[in-house]
């Protein structure tokens, strides 16, 4: 048990230094956002909603097509991918680069990692479910699959596509601030209530 996770927690530090080393032209940039993302100042949030709500009120007046939206959106991504690198350490600084900053960019790609570990370890149950209970498997995505066909026919793609960005963009300062969990807590005790209350009628 603690070979395999000695294994586990070397393979998580060369992954994690792996991708350090993918996305070190980056790393200003990803503090900045990282920053932006937690809300460290109490504008951040707005600013964030403001942002993305330029951003799909200009797709939503050009209006473009599905094939010039993806290409467009490709292009950004190739000319970020190729001037970020070059730029970042002309408006940041490198010079800059403290202690800190070097811990926090490990801690942000470990997370990273991290999630995209959770993300295949999710898929490889799907798989394993589809295996061992194919039945299951089958009604599980019909439910799930229909369900998001009808929330996506009810609600137009693009306001759809706003909310789950803003929602996502949103989720690290909801998480550090404490929110969720706090909503999470009250809806606890809320059906504990209910539970209670119905336990007495019972009785």
């Amino acid at each position: 048990m603690a070979e395999g996770d000695n294994r586990s927690t070397n393979l998580l530090a060369a992954e994690t230094a792996s991708l350090e080393e993918q996305l070190q032209g980056w790393g200003e940039v990803m503090l900045m956002a990282d920053k932006i993302l937690r809300w460290e100042r109490a504008w951040f949030p707005p600013a964030i909603m403001g942002v993305v709500s330029l951003v799909f009120l200009t797709i939503y007046c050009l209006d473009p097509s599905v094939l010039s939206g993806v290409s467009c959106f490709v292009m950004f991504l190739c000319l970020a991918d190729y001037l970020v690198p070059i730029l970042a350490p002309r408006i940041f600084g490198s010079n800059k680069w403290t202690t800190e900053q070097q811990q926090r960019f490990h801690e942000i790609c470990s997370n990273l990692v991290k999630t995209r570990r959770r993300a295949v370890g999710w898929w490889k149950r799907l798989f394993t479910l589809k295996e061992e209970k194919p039945k299951m498997y089958f009604m599980t995505m019909i439910i799930s699959l229909a369900a998001v066909a009808w929330v996506g026919q009810q609600v137009h793609n693009l306001l759809l596509t706003y909310l789950i960005v803003t929602f996502l963009l949103l989720l690290p300062g909801l998480n550090q601030h404490g929110i969720i969990s706090k909503y999470i807590g009250m809806a606890k005790r809320e059906m504990n209530k209910l539970l209670k209350q119905k336990e007495k009628k019972n009785e």
